[in-house]
């Protein structure tokens, strides 16, 4: 994670947030409809998870393109959700293995904590390369904020393993749809110290 700049150009948040939310958003409603449904392709039986699974890989794909062709910039994390999203998503269909795409998150927060930590090893906060420009912070606000949301990518990680491991299907895609992001909004909305004592002004950065 070296410098990146934030060259977006501006979209309408509503066509942004459909973008980043809608297939997953898809992929949940796809669920609900299809979970208990069993479907012969090719001689092979395949679950309803598998084939949303399925479906879902080419709308998170179109979506991608759709938001880096509308900004002409996608971020390292939407560039890696994306690959895992392909690659586990497609071995979960390949395989008939609903177990991949159930592991998807747990490498996506696996690999971006692990980034942030090694910054931290070299006493850099690789979150600022990334997100300087939309949080400003003085030097220690962002060595406190990467270590936290480091941490929290670590539990994320775990969390993920434990759920889909020792619950059902059912829970784990609410955990997916909902539960992540509701974490996510809650650790950010719980920083408000941080950015009120480290924040920084536009003439200050």
């Amino acid at each position: 994670m070296t410098g990146e700049k934030n060259t977006a150009k501006k979209i309408n948040p509503t066509l942004k947030m459909v973008l980043e939310f809608g297939p997953v958003v898809l992929f949940f409603i796809g669920y609900l409809k299809l979970r208990d449904e069993v479907f012969l392709i090719a001689g092979h039986e395949y679950k309803g998870f598998i084939v949303v699974t399925a479906a879902f890989i080419p709308l998170m794909v179109l979506a991608t393109l759709a938001l880096w062709k509308l900004t002409g910039h996608l971020s390292r994390m939407q560039v890696a959700t994306l690959i895992l999203v392909v690659f586990m998503g497609g071995l979960s269909v390949w395989l008939n293995d609903e177990r991949f795409f159930k592991m998807k998150p747990t490498l996506i927060y696996l690999l971006f904590g692990g980034a942030l930590g090694v910054g931290l090893l070299r006493g850099q906060s690789y979150l600022k390369l990334v997100m300087e420009e939309l949080m400003p912070l003085d030097q220690e606000g962002w060595m406190i904020l990467t270590r936290r949301i480091c941490l929290f990518f670590l539990t994320l990680a775990v969390a993920n393993e434990v759920i889909w491991r020792s619950q059902s299907t059912d829970v784990w895609v609410y955990f997916k749809t909902f539960g992540l992001p509701v974490s996510m909004f809650a650790f950010f909305m719980f920083q408000g110290k941080v950015f009120q004592k480290h924040g920084i002004s536009e003439d200050e950065a």
